[in-house]
């Protein structure tokens, strides 16, 4: 079927979202014209970047017309703003990312691996997993810096996952030798995406899940938090309440520059091993005093 793209540059992109949304898009994204990064809001702030385009995807056969003299009409930069009118052809996006996706090596014998993969290695550990409905297949270096830790260390019996997403780090814990795990997070399509995914690991008798409100009163041998740099220095006491004496804990999506304030705040409880460090990323992980 194909789809409209309208995009347009205004001063008030989050206006432009709200007209295009009121002439019938099926949906608007919001992208950087410039390079302009946002990396981490203060809770609850919602920034754009200086220079932010809104792009609405329309139906195919919508009449597109209506949709631009809306925009000159109610924007208050009106005959200032810029559209542009390109198609989008409907493609496959998951099929078309398997064709050109490799598995993915971790320490010796851990590995990611998309469908349409084998790997030939009678020592190998493989987690099979493709793109679904949350964050995780092992390609974003926060995700990849969990898996290098876990594929060098004992995982011990008893894990937790908090923020567990595609539950891609539980399950490879349990691939690895723990007992059982305990997945969280306070997206329910990322619950979805664990219990499917564990599933076809089959580990899914080894895996409980639950949201961020049902979290169990008990401690574990290693702790996984692979969220950002804000929610982990506010979570610190309650991670660390969670890390058994002795446990391990690891922590990541956190910017180089970020890593000495997260450090610092687990500083009370655990003894720090040396950062791990990818494109810009920082892993921190430490062992939790006795």
């Amino acid at each position: 079927m194909g789809w409209w793209q309208l995009t347009v540059a205004s001063r008030y992109p989050e206006f432009a979202e709200e007209v295009l949304l009121a002439q019938g898009a099926a949906s608007v994204t919001l992208s950087d014209a410039a390079d302009d990064p946002v990396l981490e809001p203060a809770p609850g702030a919602t920034p754009l970047w200086s220079n932010t385009l809104a792009h609405g995807l329309f139906d195919r056969e919508a009449l597109i017309e209506p949709a631009r003299a809306a925009l000159r009409e109610q924007l208050p930069d009106g005959e200032d703003i810029a559209l542009e009118l390109r198609t989008i052809e409907d493609a496959d996006w998951v099929n078309a990312w398997l064709q050109h996706a490799q598995p993915m090596p971790f320490g010796e014998r851990l590995w990611i691996c998309p469908s349409g993969h084998v790997i030939d290695d009678p020592r190998a550990i493989v987690v099979q997993l493709d793109p679904g409905l949350a964050f995780g297949t092992g390609t974003h270096p926060s995700t990849a810096l969990c898996l290098e830790w876990l594929a060098t260390h004992d995982v011990g019996a008893q894990v937790l996952d908090y923020g567990c997403g595609s539950g891609i780090l539980a399950i490879a814990a349990l691939k690895l030798g723990a007992r059982a795990a305990l997945a969280i997070d306070i997206d329910p399509q990322a619950l979805t995406a664990s219990r499917d995914n564990a599933e076809r690991n089959a580990v899914s008798d080894r895996l409980t899940l639950a949201d961020a409100e049902q979290i169990q009163s008990k401690d574990f041998d290693l702790v996984l938090a692979n969220i950002l740099a804000r929610p982990l220095i506010t979570l610190a006491p309650m991670l660390a309440a969670r890390t058994r004496m002795g446990g391990q804990i690891v922590l990541a999506g956190i910017l180089d520059a970020q890593a000495d304030e997260v450090r610092a705040a687990y500083a009370a409880w655990f003894d720090f091993e040396t950062d791990g460090k990818r494109e810009g990323w920082s892993r921190v992980s430490g062992v939790r005093r006795r």
